[in-house]
């Protein structure tokens, strides 16, 4: 049981910083100035393609719409990949809820590799407000 609680606040730090730092904007990416940002190490990775975050920041100045839940789904799965990807888990769910016109809220549920599931969802963490 110890190992499971070390384990799971092990993931659950994993997924927000994963989702909640920046990732360079891809290339053709539209962004509101010349700055692409990102982590300065994805500059050099060891492993061909390897970045750290997600790109979730991009959507802070846009109207929150169908295709916006969307992106904002995608990009949380892109930046959860290398879960699967080193054998953490098997799956990994995303799912959005838009609760107005204003707001969007962002669940991850990991299915670890033993097919347990966890649901990482802290209070106020995944919320997205965007002015109309």
């Amino acid at each position: 049981m110890f190992i499971s609680q070390n384990l799971h606040a092990a993931l659950t730090r994993s997924v927000l910083i994963s989702l909640f730092t920046w990732r360079r904007a891809a290339d053709d990416d539209a962004v509101d100035d010349e700055e692409r940002y990102g982590w300065w190490g994805d500059t050099f990775p060891t492993v061909a393609d390897d970045r750290i975050g997600s790109r979730l920041w991009l959507l802070r100045r846009v109207k929150l719409t169908r295709q916006t839940q969307l992106d904002a789904e995608f990009y949380a799965h892109e930046a959860l990949q290398w879960l699967i990807d080193d054998g953490h888990c098997s799956a990994i769910d995303i799912i959005s809820e838009r609760l107005d016109a204003q707001r969007l809220n962002l669940r991850t549920v990991l299915t670890l590799a033993d097919g347990e599931r966890l649901d990482i969802n802290p209070d106020h963490s995944w919320q997205v407000t965007y002015a109309v």
